[in-house]
């Protein structure tokens, strides 16, 4: 199986691509998709949509998760963090890929043990746990974080079924 981690950002949304079997997982492709500040927000959020789009069928993931909005002091700021989650959250779903959302905290226990783990530590973890990866980006680094989290969970979820 295949999950699509997603860690949506206006100007650099995160993916990495990760691939399980029993209990194991595998490092297979990480990116981050770049977006000009000078664009209109329609042409940013358009290009995110059509990158992932590619993404989606290149990799052909099976599962997706995405890292839960936190609210920030800037409302505009907030709100252009929403339009780009919506965008991040719609291109799975057009393919009726499921995704799970997930706070970031559970992300950082998951990965480093610990919810308050600094952006350093999850980025070690990753590559402890994904040999041979060298993630693009932090943007891409947390997208793999996101996936990880999202496989360890989702066997606990399997479990209490």
């Amino acid at each position: 199986m295949r999950i699509l981690g997603l860690d949506p950002s206006l100007s650099s949304t995160g993916w990495g691509v990760i691939e399980t079997e029993s209990n194991r997982i595998k490092y297979i492709a990480d990116g981050f998709i770049k977006t000009d500040t000078k664009l209109p927000i329609a042409e940013r959020l358009a290009i995110i949509h059509k990158t992932l789009n590619q993404v989606i069928e290149t990799y052909r993931p099976d599962e997706a998760a995405i890292e839960q909005v936190f609210l920030n002091d800037n409302p505009t700021s907030t709100i252009k963090l929403g339009m780009a989650r919506g965008v991040v959250i719609l291109a799975p779903a057009i393919y009726d890929i499921p995704v799970t959302e997930y706070e970031p905290n559970k992300i950082k226990k998951a990965v480093v043990g610990v919810g308050k783990a600094a952006k350093e530590q999850v980025e070690t973890m990753v590559k402890v746990l994904l040999p041979g990866c060298k993630p693009k980006n932090n943007d891409s680094s947390d997208a793999l974080a996101i996936a990880i989290a999202h496989f360890n969970y989702r066997g606990v979820r399997n479990l209490l079924k």
